[in-house]
């Protein structure tokens, strides 16, 4: 059992990797740095980049090959075979999107929900990691299960607006605090900005996409981003007046202020690299918190004694 753990916990720790290398991926604008697959210019390995690209695949090849091994190790012990399942099916849809990403030249569609693939990836690996411990029975933790599964959700939901903000590129399109263009409200077109079967920087009926379009994008992710800070913190006050769930309750809140604060940053700061990929980092580590306190919740146990 002991092994198994140690083979599913660096799974969820290379899928951490890989999330943050495909967000720093697309924030680069590197997406199409290879415009073919599964090839890269026709060659396996381009002269010029065969160092970083052997580095970049040699983490995914390793995350998959973890990943297998866990699915054969849980259908061997017979645990949580369903779930292993389920992930390994995710993952081959996630290398089907990744694809369909570099040949559709990178539809806003596919981009966030490659995104949104990578993060589920991530919540299934830690509740199944959570698994493979032994905790002790808590029914009080129920008490929060509601709240624990309203900021699950809030946190989805915010991950694909930031998601669609950055497949479209509308990460400045409100370059000012705490307005945008020194308005409440400016001008915005949500029709265009949220329809999903279209070209990069196209409207539906492929002309190009207006400015007020990225700004509802924008305005839309910003204003859910106060009420994530909302449910959040509302699910993290009710998990700490249980002591057993105090300290990973303090840790959400935690998380959830460095996330807020990290937005705020990339906005006042004009999108610096270093932030953009620390902001997508920090919403994968936020949400793993929420995983692991609905893990708790629902199960009715405690993580600490």
């Amino acid at each position: 059992m002991n092994y198994y753990r140690a083979v599913v916990v660096a799974t969820l720790a290379l899928a951490f990797v890989v999330v943050v290398v495909g967000a720093y991926v697309r924030l680069s604008d590197a997406g199409l740095g290879c415009p073919d697959w599964p090839l890269c210019y026709g060659q396996p390995l381009p002269a010029l980049m065969a160092d970083d690209i052997a580095h970049a695949k040699a983490w995914k090849e390793m995350g998959h090959r973890y990943l297998l091994f866990v699915f054969f190790m849980s259908l061997r012990k017979r645990q949580s075979r369903s779930l292993a399942a389920a992930l390994v099916l995710l993952v081959v849809f996630q290398a089907t999107l990744g694809m369909w990403t570099v040949t559709m030249l990178l539809k806003p569609a596919l981009v966030t929900a490659h995104l949104l693939g990578g993060m589920a990836t991530l919540a299934l690996l830690a509740w199944l990691a959570l698994q493979t411990f032994q905790f002790i029975e808590d029914r009080k933790t129920r008490a929060v299960r509601f709240a624990a599964c309203v900021g699950l959700v809030a946190a989805g939901v915010q991950i694909a607006l930031g998601g669609w903000v950055s497949a479209n590129y509308a990460a400045l399109a409100c370059p000012d605090l705490p307005g945008c263009m020194g308005q409440a409200l400016p001008p915005m077109d949500f029709a265009n900005a949220f329809h999903v079967l279209r070209e990069l920087g196209h409207t539906g009926q492929g002309e190009l996409l207006p400015r007020e379009a990225l700004t509802a994008i924008h305005w839309t992710h910003r204003v859910f981003a106060l009420v994530l800070v909302a449910v959040v913190g509302w699910a993290a006050l009710k998990a700490s007046a249980i002591a057993a769930l105090r300290p990973l309750a303090a840790l959400t809140g935690i998380l959830l202020l460095v996330q807020f604060s990290l937005g705020v940053a990339n906005v006042a700061l004009g999108l610096p690299l270093a932030l953009a990929a620390a902001h997508n980092a920090g919403a994968a580590l936020l949400l793993v918190s929420l995983v692991v306190l609905n893990f708790f919740a629902f199960r009715g146990l405690r993580p600490f004694r």
